[in-house]
């Protein structure tokens, strides 16, 4: 015969007692239900676990013990499908590494398309995969491990950076370019495009369409503009050097100017009678002699190109 609890404070009692035994039948059923799974449903279970825990922690913030318990699996269980946490960060970077290299060599591999479409194509199949593997991303963009597999997200972006320095090779040879800067070229923009998904990927302000049209502004426009020889116009030794030339030949020529004013001055047959206008033929002449710039050449540059656009 059962008992009934007779007062307030045993039925408090009574009712707690019956809410920890359902409570523990629940996670009885859910660890008898886990436990039914067969070998390769338990690896993927670990897989997606590992790699929720690795996004949101980073490799070395996780222990077997938390994948286990988040996994309601023994510690053995996790050494025997991976032999550690290592093993299972290598198949969950693995993974990545693949759906990530497939995402972009697609989007690469068209040579029959336009330059700028290629280019646009790259950066919406990169924010596409941040957007819809948000964890993924995580894993290969956060801190990894001394240990890390040489299929590393690093190694990924240098064999990107190889495939566009191609396809760059290609396109500058056609427009005549030298093509000795092309791999830094190529650095840059899957560097500039990497590191924007990732800002963007904390801070998604924006669609990832009008992301990507951000940056193939940049990239695009700043490629169709290219110097055959680019140099720097304001820093840097050979600017220096050119800006102490500038200063040394206006300085010479002021110098001969104002000889040629004092002797115009000094001449008793230049009294009233000269000529209205041949005043100030000395500045124009100082003006006509002094040589550009780093301001003029920047608009001459910037002239001749929109003449070649």
């Amino acid at each position: 015969m059962t008992h009934m609890p007779d007062s307030p404070e045993s039925d408090d009692t009574w009712r707690r007692t019956v809410k920890e035994l359902s409570t523990g039948r629940e996670k009885l059923d859910s660890m008898a239900n886990t436990s039914r799974m067969t070998s390769y449903q338990r690896r993927e279970q670990l897989i997606e676990i590992g790699r929720s825990l690795f996004a949101s922690k980073g490799f070395e913030a996780v222990s077997v013990e938390e994948i286990a318990a988040t996994a309601k699996v023994s510690k053995p269980i996790v050494y025997e499908h991976f032999g550690g946490k290592e093993g299972l960060y290598a198949v969950v970077v693995d993974r990545e590494m693949r759906a990530l290299t497939g995402t972009l060599t697609s989007a690469l591999d068209d040579p029959t398309v336009h330059p700028r479409q290629i280019v646009e194509r790259t950066a919406l199949a990169l924010l596409t995969y941040i957007e819809e593997d948000a964890e993924g991303f995580q894993v290969l963009a956060r801190d990894s491990p001394s240990t890390e597999p040489s299929g590393s997200f690093s190694s990924l972006l240098g064999d990107i950076a190889v495939r566009v320095e191609d396809i760059l090779s290609e396109t500058f040879k056609r427009q005549k370019l030298s093509t000795k800067g092309v791999p830094y070229y190529a650095q840059m923009l899957v560097g500039m495009t990497v590191f924007t998904g990732q800002y963007w990927a904390d801070r998604p302000k924006v669609n990832k369409e009008q992301l990507a049209a951000y940056i193939v502004d940049l990239a695009w426009h700043g490629l169709s503009r290219l110097d055959s020889k680019p140099q720097l116009l304001f820093e840097g030794d050979k600017a220096r050097k050119e800006a102490r030339r500038r200063a040394k030949h206006l300085a010479d020529s002021d110098g001969a100017d104002q000889g040629r004013s004092n002797e115009v001055r000094t001449d008793p047959g230049q009294g009233t009678g000269e000529d209205p206008e041949s005043r100030g033929t000395g500045s124009a002449a100082q003006t006509a002699h002094r040589p550009a710039g780093p301001g003029d050449e920047v608009l001459r540059f910037e002239q001749e190109t929109e003449r070649n656009d």
